[in-house]
């Protein structure tokens, strides 16, 4: 196992909330400046003629100790009166208009980061320089990187008639996401702008002493991180020190629509389902104490499978998660 403290050279592949959960307990295991954090950026939007981030943010205000634990989102003690405001103008916005939309609400305090992410960008600076700033404002001491710098952006393929559309329509992730509340079938996934986008952190990523897949959606909080050019070869090549965690427990994603998304796209929804996804780029997967009826099918794909508790209900949870992924490279180094 490591030791109580370790400094080992530790890559992430983080979406939101699952992954920013992981990474609180992380470092309490390793030494947070060891770390590097590759973010999904394919999720961010321009709301209100501002750059928004979504999983960037949650990962950030997680470890700068200032998120909202009970959303998993946002900030905390935050105010929403701009957002309130908002309406004044509902009655008054021409038909086929985006402004004084509502549906994405965006506190008072965390206006603020979206304020500083769009002057910067009209500033010319690029999306890594400008997250690197934005961590080092909320004292973040693990490296945060986007994906990558150029715009990429999950489009949601309808699969049937419905609130957001007609079946074949194609809407934004958030949109999906946040305005339908995931509640509408998917038929098809797209990452556009996806073949003119270079990945950021792949140095890093081929010098790792460990890849952690944290336990986010496979499909659209981890998939645009594999989909980018050279991304999965990379993995291949050293596959015997990446370990993922399912994010599917007892067939459920434990927050958001990944179980759902899963059986809609042709995939099991279980921890099996995650283990066929990612058997070509992981040697381990962690799955829960749940599901340990279906380790004998996972080591049958060729990985290593360790069962533990994988509800992280607390950082020091959190924490013994980390010390066994770690714990699993290692082993399987030595």
């Amino acid at each position: 196992m490591v030791a109580n403290k370790s400094s080992l050279s530790v890559v992430v592949l983080a979406g939101g909330v699952g992954a920013a959960r992981f990474l609180r307990g992380l470092a309490l295991v390793n030494e947070p400046r060891s770390t590097t954090v590759i973010v999904n950026t394919g999720d961010d939007t321009v709301l209100h003629g501002l750059n928004i981030s979504p999983d960037i943010d949650t990962v950030i205000y997680t470890l700068g100790e200032a998120i909202d634990a009970q959303r998993g989102w946002g900030l905390t003690n935050e105010s929403w009166r701009a957002m309130e405001s908002l309406k004044r103008y509902a009655k008054v916005r021409p038909t086929n208009s985006d402004a004084a939309s509502d549906w994405f609400n965006l506190g008072d305090q965390d206006l603020a980061t979206h304020f500083y992410r769009t002057a910067r960008r009209k500033e010319g600076a690029d999306a890594s320089q400008i997250t690197g700033e934005i961590a080092q404002a909320w004292a973040v001491e693990q490296q945060i990187v986007p994906m990558t710098n150029q715009d990429v952006a999950t489009v949601v393929e309808l699969a049937e008639d419905c609130i957001a559309g007609r079946a074949g329509e194609k809407i934004s992730f958030q949109e999906y996401f946040v305005k339908y509340k995931h509640g509408v079938a998917v038929r098809s996934i797209q990452f556009v702008g996806i073949e003119n986008a270079k990945p950021n952190a792949l140095p890093q990523l081929k010098s790792a002493d460990a890849v952690v897949i944290a336990p986010s959606n496979p499909i659209v909080s981890v998939g645009p991180i594999r989909a980018l050019g050279g991304f999965d070869a990379t993995l291949a090549k050293i596959k015997n020190r990446v370990v993922a965690i399912s994010p599917i427990v007892g067939g459920r994603a434990i927050k958001g629509p990944a179980d759902r998304m899963l059986s809609e796209l042709g995939h099991e929804s279980s921890a099996l389902g995650i283990a066929r996804m990612y058997s070509s780029i992981a040697s381990t997967l962690i799955i829960d104490d749940v599901d340990t009826n279906l380790k004998p099918a996972i080591e049958e794909l060729g990985m290593r499978c360790v069962v533990t508790n994988t509800i992280m209900s607390s950082p020091q949870i959190a924490g013994k998660l980390a010390r066994i992924a770690l714990g699993s490279v290692l082993g399987e180094n030595q």
